[in-house]
Order: C-alpha cells, then structure tokens, then sequence
C-alpha cells in the first residue's frame, strides 16, 4: 500500500486557496453535518497539509505521520462556510509507538498524535467524541469520513474545502488497521476516497444517532492497489489507543468530549 502523501502547500498561500472547490476525489460532496464542525486544517510552514479533529477545546486528533515538526504547524481554525483564521500549535505528541519505517513499508502502526493548541478553539467548533472500544468493525459496515484533501491527485490548488464521503469496510478489518472503499466502485475503478491532505482525516461511525471518531485516515491507494487514490482508504483504529490518548489530554489539562 502507498502511504498517502501530505499536499505542498504554503501556510499563506493555502489560506488564500480556500475556495469553494472540491476536495477527496470520487466527487465527494462537500460536509454539512453537525460531525464536520469537528474536522479542521493543520498547514506546515514547511509545506504540508493534513487534516485533524478537534476532541477537546484546546486538543486535536491527527495522524503521528503528520507531526514534524511542531514548530512548522498552524491550525486553520474555521467553522464550516466562515473565513479561517491561523492559531498556533504549541506542542506535538505522537504515539511512542508510531514506526515511520514501519509506515513507509506499508505495515500497521501507531499513526496517531495529539496536536495542543495555544489557545481554545472558538466555541462553533466541538470537540467530537471518540469510539467505545467494544464493537468491533465487520466486512461491509459503513463509515463517514471528512477531509480537506485534493480532488485531483497532484493539485494542491483543488483542496482546501471540507468534503465527506461514506465508505465500507473490506479485507479483513481488525483493531490494527481498516481498509475502506466505496461501495460502487469496491476498489476496482476510480471512486470515493481519502487522498493528499486527508491525513490524519477522522472516521465516524453512527452510534445510536451520535457520530463518534473510531480511527483517522493513513494512507490511500488508487483502483486495484495502484498507486494514487480513489482505490482504498487506510485507516489506523483509535481502540488500541485510546488509553494513551486519554492519559495524553489529561496530562495536557485538556478535557475529551464526553
């Protein structure tokens, strides 16, 4: 599997891009939702792009691929349809278990990492509340994901807008990693999926009407695990880390949505 990458983008001029093009290839529409008021951009200085959710007022959740260094990353702090404005990110956490090698051999890590902000999110941006670790993922139970990524594998200039897509589960998902795809197209042709700048992306699952955060997004493949997107969308599960990530916001000081 190919390890998505994140898209070039520089922290001005990615601010400036932010029109009402499309993002996540396959023709996602864009999010409206009450769940998409939780996803925001992160923009390196250095040149990159991801995606985080924020899960308390000053704390978001996004892929440990995502977080070097702490000192290149802003959050572009926008409830969906206003302007955005940049805040600070003071401190990166990533997961002590998070292997870089490991990811870039197409193998399951801990690509999870906590992003604390230097000041509270404005109040039209919730922190979404994450997964119980007791139901498991089965072949064909259909999830939402949210990014900012591009609709044209390649083009910075067609990301920058939240766009979600629903996906289903395929191969054999575990609590190490989640394979999605869309279900019309089940990986075989171009369809709905994660692409460059959806690092990091949250995955909600419907629980009894609520949408919890059960995993982020890690990587994607194009049709037949070729390489680009629009094929499956990877996703690492938040179960086996959700110990760590509750220990890490209360050390922090920072609250988890209930």
């Amino acid at each position: 599997m190919a390890r998505m990458r994140t898209a070039m983008l520089g922290a001005v001029a990615a601010v400036a891009m932010m029109a009402p093009v499309r993002a996540m290839v396959g023709g996602a529409p864009q999010a409206t939702d009450a769940a998409a008021r939780s996803v925001v951009l992160i923009l390196g200085l250095g040149g990159s792009a991801c995606t985080a959710t924020a899960i308390a007022r000053d704390l978001l959740l996004t892929a440990a691929h995502c977080g070097y260094p702490v000192t290149d990353f802003k959050l572009v702090a926008s409830a969906v349809g206003e302007p955005p404005v940049l805040k600070d990110v003071t401190r990166v956490e990533r997961h002590p278990e998070f292997d870089v090698k490991r990811l870039f051999g197409h193998l399951a890590t801990a690509d999870v990492a906590l992003l604390k902000l230097a000041e509270p999110l404005p109040a039209k941006i919730p922190p979404a509340p994450l997964g119980a670790e007791e139901e498991p993922v089965v072949v064909g139970d259909a999830f939402e994901i949210a990014g900012y990524g591009v609709t044209v594998r390649g083009d910075g200039r067609t990301g920058g807008t939240l766009r979600a897509a629903t996906l289903v589960a395929t191969g054999q998902p575990g609590t190490l990693q989640i394979r999605l795809f869309d279900p019309k197209t089940k990986g075989d042709s171009p369809g709905l999926g994660a692409c460059t700048g959806d690092s990091g992306s949250p995955v909600f699952r419907d629980q009894d009407g609520r949408a919890i955060v059960i995993g982020i997004v890690s990587w994607a493949t194009g049709p037949k695990l070729s390489g680009g997107c629009g094929g499956l969308t990877g996703v690492t599960p938040l179960s086996r880390y959700l110990s760590w990530i509750v220990n890490t916001a209360h050390r922090f000081g920072s609250p988890l949505a209930p």
